[in-house]
């Protein structure tokens, strides 16, 4: 199977696929439409090469993938809003002035951080504080950091549960299997068509919900033998180290993607199994939306007629323009 650099992501009736320095969100809307909106994109590392450097190149990807998620997630929610909410009021058009046409760039920046801050606070924080109630019965910091990390997965998994049960997100999960499915067709080399896709697993080590996982479990690891004395100096490792564990989980996702070696794949195995909860089988149309992402941004018959010839070493070719695919016939 050929690995590409092709990823994405589920959004409200849709999914988002990313290929190199363009991304796609297709849609289905209310009357059954499918929009696509397809954008540019420069990346931090294009725009600063010391972010291409290990480590530093997955807390950027980190970065960026929740700036275009929240993106795309706004772009799909916008079309299932009521008209009324849709109108701009007084305080849009103040903002507008305030922030010369860029309030949803700035609303998005804001989400963002506070984003992180709450995952930071709840999955990063309070478990510190729970697990600090176990003092009573023992003053070993490394048993102490241990309990931390298992109160911290276990959080995360219940989060992850919790979430699994509403219904908007088990629409957007099946989206979610829909990525997968296309992506898992294409990289083994077969056509974007649903017969194809169906068959095809919903399980993909690249997986955002691979990622989390490695977090939490290098987050203990880091915890256990890093140790500072003090509440306070304590926490601001906390913080401080988790850019840093989001780089190394980065580059061990980053890995896992392009490897068949055993350790690597039993390794895999935790993530790949919490996406039974968070993706779900999709129907025909959900694979429709995902093929007309990735076509939006890969050109999926270069990539197979390519394959079948042995010309292709993990490449992603970029969606053609019609110019081009003539000039290529000539």
């Amino acid at each position: 199977m050929k690995r590409t650099m092709i990823g994405g992501q589920a959004v409200m009736e849709g999914v988002m696929m990313k290929n190199l320095d363009k991304y796609a969100v297709a849609v289905r809307k209310p009357n059954k439409e499918i929009v696509v909106d397809v954008q540019d994109y420069v990346s931090f590392a294009d725009r600063y090469p010391i972010l291409k450097l290990p480590i530093l190149r997955g807390i950027a990807s980190f970065v960026e993938s929740l700036v275009i998620g929240m993106k795309t997630l706004t772009y799909s929610a916008s079309f299932f809003e009521d008209e009324e909410e849709q109108k701009p009021s007084k305080m849009d058009h103040v903002f507008d002035k305030i922030f010369k046409g860029k309030t949803e760039d700035v609303i998005i920046g804001i989400t963002v951080c506070f984003s992180i801050v709450m995952a930071i606070g709840l999955f990063m924080i309070l478990p510190y504080f729970l697990a600090n109630l176990v003092k009573v019965w023992t003053d070993s910091n490394f048993l102490l950091s241990f309990v931390e990390g298992l109160v911290r997965i276990s959080l995360f998994l219940l989060y992850i549960i919790g979430i699994s049960q509403m219904g908007d997100i088990k629409r957007t999960f099946m989206y979610h299997g829909a990525e997968h499915k296309t992506i898992n067709c294409l990289e083994h080399g077969e056509e974007l068509t649903p017969e194809n896709i169906r068959k095809h697993s919903r399980y993909h080590k690249r997986c955002g919900t691979s990622f989390l996982l490695i977090v939490m479990v290098i987050s203990v690891i880091f915890f256990m033998f890093i140790q500072v004395e003090g509440t306070w100096m304590r926490l601001l490792v906390r913080l401080l180290l988790v850019p840093v564990i989001a780089g190394v989980s980065y580059e061990f996702i980053r890995l896992a993607g392009r490897s068949e070696h055993p350790v690597v794949q039993w390794l895999s195995k935790p993530g790949m199994a919490l996406q039974g909860l968070t993706t779900k089988e999709p129907d025909d149309e959900m694979l429709e939306v995902a093929i007309r992402s990735v076509e939006a941004v890969f050109d999926w018959r270069e990539y197979i007629r390519a394959l079948n010839q042995g010309e292709v070493e993990g490449c992603c070719p970029l969606k053609k323009t019609s110019s081009e695919r003539k000039e290529r016939k000539e």
